[in-house]
């Protein structure tokens, strides 16, 4: 599996567009080699750089097997991020650079949970069901 973006590279910088410094959504993200079999992608926004430790920006699950996560949208049911809202938590870093890592699990089967469910439910649910991954890094430093 394999995840880009036509607004960012791998490890290049993320536009303002999809931070606070914008409109705050997110990126569209194009997703090929979805394995065979496949029945959900689960997305997950982390940044590791937070100073309190890795925050989790969105948590989206049971989004049908397509091959593209528009911007500016809700794709399946939403989990729980760091701030405690059902939402895309938009990059805000207070000093420096961080990076804002997107990855993407094909998963085998829906995973059911209701809308809000927690990271780590998510996750144990995803346990022994995930076909492929792949992840996509873009950084961000805020200009003042």
């Amino acid at each position: 599996m394999k995840i880009t973006s036509p607004e960012f590279s791998d490890n290049g910088a993320l536009p303002a567009k999809f931070t606070a410094d914008g409109q705050g959504v997110n990126p569209t993200i194009d997703i090929e080699g979805i394995p065979e079999g496949a029945k959900s992608l689960v997305l997950i926004m982390d940044d590791p750089d937070a100073v309190s430790g890795n925050f989790t920006h969105w948590v989206v699950y049971d989004i049908p097997v397509e091959t593209k996560i528009r911007e500016d949208s809700i794709p399946g049911n939403q989990g729980i991020n760091t701030a405690g809202e059902l939402d895309y938590v938009s990059p805000m870093p207070p000093s420096g650079t961080h990076r804002y890592i997107f990855k993407v699990y094909a998963i085998d089967r829906k995973l059911g949970l209701p809308e809000g469910a927690k990271r780590r439910d998510v996750e144990q649910a995803m346990q022994g069901h995930v076909l492929g991954q792949a992840e996509l890094t873009g950084l961000y430093k805020r200009s003042r």
